[in-house]
């Protein structure tokens, strides 16, 4: 790895699980993007003050679209009260108006990744009705995260 890395938990729910007692595919989605969106929302950067995320100097009117998105299941996720699960993102590939983010998930510390995901998301600029070319400031905000991408099964 050769940038930094964004982790974090986000707490398992009740609504979480199937009915074979395991984390549903679809909810896992839901737990990955939360985790997304608090990397860039809230993952720390030098010259902000205050942790104000990734993305804190796009500007107004440009958001950020999934653009696709590749999941691997490694292994299954329980629901375990009270242990939330602990998710691990950085930036894998930075384009002229799309970037790459990798992740890893896991259901405790010291284990191997249950699931692994690669999403390619789009900077949209909705007033001009185009995708929004990456700031020089914005790229180097990105490459400061940095790394490998995930290895997803052929």
């Amino acid at each position: 790895m050769t940038g930094e890395l964004f982790d974090c938990e986000i707490q398992a729910r009740f609504r979480d699980i199937n009915l074979g007692g395991h984390v549903d595919n679809i909810e896992a989605m839901r737990i990955i993007d939360e985790a997304r969106i608090q990397f860039f929302r809230f993952a720390p950067l030098p010259h902000q003050p205050v942790r104000t995320g990734l993305l804190c100097d796009m500007p107004s009117g440009v958001a950020e679209l999934v653009g696709g998105q590749r999941v691997d299941y490694h292994a299954e996720m329980r629901f375990a009260p009270f242990q939330p699960f602990l998710v691990r993102l950085w930036v894998s590939g930075i384009g002229r108006t799309s970037f790459s983010v990798s992740t890893e998930m896991r259901v405790a510390p010291d284990h191997e990744p249950a699931l692994i995901a690669d999403t390619t998301l789009v900077f949209w600029d909705a007033e001009a009705q185009a995708s929004w070319e990456i700031s020089d400031q914005m790229r180097a905000a990105l490459e400061r995260y940095l790394g490998p991408r995930v290895a997803l099964r052929g």
